[in-house]
């Protein structure tokens, strides 16, 4: 039992133990349970308390982003990468009438899966069964001691097919996640029902614009980093069109980890993901899909890895993403590419209701 006491008050909360097997039971507990038991107790304590969440210091985030709340109980399933022992965590939400249909999620670099919230709503309630993997190296899934390769995670998502005995999947795919989407496609197309590529990267090889950076002076570069800047990379890169505070929690998922005593392993899984990008690109492979596939374009998105060390005369050639994705599709068997006006790199979160329409109008077909 723990006593707060600011001023002449006293609030006590009891934390009881709660069952890890998976993460799931103490998420459900610390995101849901607490959460409303504390507000119906603020409501009641004297304004006094008001001041206690600025006084106390917030724990710092554990590299598997333990502190940090997901929509939906998250479990583990082990894989091996390399001989190592690690843990991909995943969502699985089911639909309340459903159609016989999984789609899965694959989230960006900078992005925890819970980014997906809305769009798990909105296909659970279109009667979808939602897989939601966050990749080996991201989220809450183990951080691993190797470098990070997009076959290592196409092959552990089929894993997490397989385990979940799930033998054909629709997949939406956003950011980084369009590249590895991609590379299951090309590896394992009878796994592929339909692919959305939301505001893909790697529509271009970075290494024909960006000379190749040692891993160390990246993550040297990195961890100089502030939150302030940090959110304004992502408001720059991205070209964001939501409230500052919509982008809050992506800034805390990464600088929150900065107080854990792991924060050097996670900073090298972090800075092995930009280098996985730069060094297997998966444009050339683009063309060769013959599953169904739907590239969602946020006319604004310019977004292009490493940028910023090309030679300037080269810069305004990247990163011309919408016009890429437009070229790629007319040499597709079957495939096209929707552009949305107004939009940027998060094009789920800024034009629900077109996204909607347009991946719920494909998967239909």
């Amino acid at each position: 039992m723990r006593s707060i006491a600011p001023g002449t008050s006293r609030f006590r909360v009891r934390v009881f133990d709660v069952p890890r097997n998976d993460g799931s039971n103490y998420e459900i507990f610390m995101n849901r349970i607490l959460p409303v038991a504390l507000a119906a107790a603020l409501l009641t304590a004297p304004l006094s308390f008001a001041y206690a969440a600025d006084a106390a210091p917030r724990e710092p985030y554990g590299i598997a982003l333990e502190g940090f709340a997901y929509p939906y109980p998250v479990h583990l399933l082990p894989v091996i990468n390399d001989g190592e022992q690690l843990s991909m965590a995943y969502m699985d939400i089911a639909p309340e009438r459903p159609n016989g249909r999984t789609v899965v999620l694959l989230h960006g670099r900078n992005f925890p899966s819970s980014y997906w919230a809305p769009v798990i709503k909105m296909l659970s309630e279109a009667g979808f069964r939602v897989v939601v993997p966050d990749q080996i190296g991201f989220g809450k899934s183990s951080k691993p001691q190797g470098e990070l390769h997009f076959d290592t995670l196409a092959r552990n998502t089929i894993a997490l097919l397989d385990h979940l005995k799930i033998n054909k999947a629709e997949v939406v795919a956003h950011s980084l996640g369009g590249m590895l989407g991609v590379r299951i496609a090309r590896a394992y197309p009878d796994r592929v029902a339909h692919l959305v590529l939301t505001a893909p990267i790697g529509l271009e090889d970075y290494r024909l614009y960006v000379p190749p950076t040692p891993t160390e002076k990246i993550i040297e570069n990195e961890d100089k980093l502030t939150p302030d800047g940090y959110r304004k990379q992502l408001q720059t890169n991205y070209a964001i069109k939501l409230p500052p505070d919509a982008i809050t929690p992506f800034v805390d998922a990464r600088f929150n980890i900065k107080g854990s005593p792991d924060y050097p392993r996670w900073l090298r899984a972090y800075v092995s993901s930009g280098q996985m990008i730069y060094r297997e690109p998966v444009a050339h492979e683009v063309a060769l899909i013959t599953e169904p596939t739907l590239f969602i374009m946020g006319a604004d998105d310019h977004n292009a890895p490493g940028r910023p060390n090309a030679p300037e005369a080269l810069r305004a050639k990247m990163g011309q993403n919408a016009e890429l994705a437009k070229a790629l599709a007319a040499k597709m068997p079957n495939a096209r590419a929707e552009v949305i006006p107004d939009t940027g790199h998060l094009v789920f979160l800024e034009a629900p209701e077109k996204y909607k329409d347009l991946v719920l109008g494909f998967l239909g077909r």
